[in-house]
């Protein structure tokens, strides 16, 4: 995506959700990372909802991958839902079962931080909650022209793995065993 995409120069790269830095093995790539909790040893310690003391206009392009389920129910006490999904915000009832409502802040600040024509790659997956599927990537497509980004493409990442977990008896919707990468630009048209 860093090859094919770019119209301006990437570097430099800010990961707005770094946690351990996982994607990032392998790569000789130097990137800025962001993350709140500070166990991490991140460039920038925070809510990427705020980016407190990132510079705007600075980086060419903004990696975003963010929880897709957070604590809630029973699981709270089973999980640490922090670790495992990197949540440390709810997504119960009152946010409709998802975690969509942490996308228009991050989404600003993304707008400040990206140069003109820089690149937003946003990892997101969907979920099923309360038996009803949350389609997080229309949510995230569509908050995103609405703060001023061109969504440009859609990538599906599929993972293997069974249609049917083996935790529940009766399943009524598939597992969701992919991803979608999402790339926009911050200005008007996806090609330079």
């Amino acid at each position: 995506m860093l090859q094919f995409y770019p119209s301006i120069k990437p570097d430099p790269i800010l990961d707005s959700t770094f946690n351990a830095g996982w994607f990032w093995k392998g790569s000789t790539r130097k990137i800025v990372s962001m993350d709140i909790d500070p166990r991490y040893g991140t460039d920038f310690v925070g809510d990427n909802r705020e980016m407190k003391g990132v510079p705007s206009h600075h980086f060419g392009v903004v990696v975003y991958d963010p929880p897709h389920v957070g604590p809630q129910g029973r699981d709270k006490s089973v999980k640490r839902f922090d670790v495992d999904f990197g949540a440390h915000v709810e997504c119960g009832k009152e946010h409709g079962w998802t975690l969509s409502y942490l996308y228009p802040p991050f989404l600003r600040q993304a707008k400040r931080v990206l140069r003109p024509e820089g690149l937003l790659l946003a990892k997101i997956t969907d979920m099923v909650n309360s038996h009803r599927s949350r389609w997080a990537h229309c949510d995230f497509m569509r908050m995103a022209e609405e703060a001023g980004f061109t969504v440009c493409d859609l990538i599906v990442k599929v993972r293997t793995g069974p249609m049917v977990s083996t935790k529940w008896k009766a399943a009524h919707h598939a597992r969701k065993r992919h991803c979608f990468w999402i790339i926009l630009r911050n200005g008007n048209c996806c090609e330079p």
